[in-house]
């Protein structure tokens, strides 16, 4: 019987990683495309919404309101929408739902329209409720009715990243093709001709002394380096294990650099000259082999 179990559950854990899988990442907010009123919007990505909502104001029933709200639905609703940017639009659309929204200010109901939402050129029709969100950060809230079935939210809002890529190390003024490396604890860049100021044959008696190094990139392009030691590293790989000075570098793709250890490695006779490992990656990005 446990054995069982066992197997149905390892079935049922397997298809939940399939399904999983085939959802996309998105952060918690995200650059979104209302294509009815050709506007961008940076949206908050809001589970706890049922529905997605779309800053709107001036909103008029044609052929007149009636008093109770459900009353209008089947009726066209003229409103005018505003992005963060200030370009604002006059839509039309027909009402074809009404919501009671709960917040910590109480209840309201609001009328609801369909719009095509979503990433610029590939927005889908979702229902949108309609409310004035002049005083909100974000003019175009997305809810799980749009988010369902298609996609999971990452908080911390991590970057995807390939099996390459091209990185940037700030103090060589060098750009990598960088093998990005899950299975490395460290980043590691290649570095010939390493000089130390007042050396002492103890490497660990070397930790916080000036480091001189020349690197050089897969296209021959090479720069002198002068850092600071910070630390040695112990790595251990098929070779056997190697004790390593570590630096710090900027290092990131371009523009998006940021302060990190490294270990220095002659990796002449390797096909990338900077490995980055999970030290860059953590917190930051999420890896997928396939792009």
């Amino acid at each position: 019987m446990l054995k069982k179990l066992g197997l149905s559950l390892l079935i049922l854990t397997s298809s939940f990683s399939v399904i999983a899988n085939e959802k996309a990442v998105i952060g918690a907010t995200a650059k979104m495309s209302v294509a009815h009123a050709e506007l961008s919007y940076v949206a908050r990505i809001d589970t706890g919404a049922v529905n997605t909502s779309l800053h709107a104001y001036d909103i008029v029933v044609e052929g007149g309101s009636a008093k109770n709200m459900k009353d209008n639905v089947g009726k066209m609703v003229s409103f005018t929408t505003e992005n963060n940017a200030g370009e604002s639009k006059r839509l039309t659309a027909k009402i074809v739902k009404t919501s009671t929204v709960s917040n910590s200010q109480g209840t309201e109901t609001r009328y609801m329209v369909d719009l095509d939402v979503g990433f610029k050129g590939k927005e889908r029709k979702v229902r949108v409720n309609l409310r004035d969100r002049s005083h909100m950060d974000y003019k175009l809230l997305i809810g799980r009715n749009w988010l369902k079935g298609r996609y999971v939210v990452d908080v911390s809002e991590k970057k995807i990243i390939g099996p390459t890529a091209p990185i940037s190390v700030v103090e060589s003024g060098l750009i990598f093709k960088t093998r990005i490396d899950t299975g490395a604890v460290e980043n590691s860049l290649h570095a010939l001709d390493i000089k130390i100021d007042n050396e002492d044959p103890d490497m660990e008696k070397n930790v916080g002394k000036i480091i001189h190094f020349t690197t050089e990139n897969e296209k021959g392009e090479s720069h002198v380096v002068k850092s600071r030691i910070v630390e040695t590293s112990l790595i251990r790989n098929a070779q056997g294990s190697e004790i390593r000075y570590m630096v710090e570098l900027n290092i990131g793709e371009p523009g998006q650099e940021y302060k990190v250890k490294v270990n220095l490695r002659d990796r002449s006779k390797m096909s990338y000259k900077l490995l980055i490992g999970r030290n860059w990656l953590q917190g930051h990005y999420i890896v997928d082999v396939s792009r």
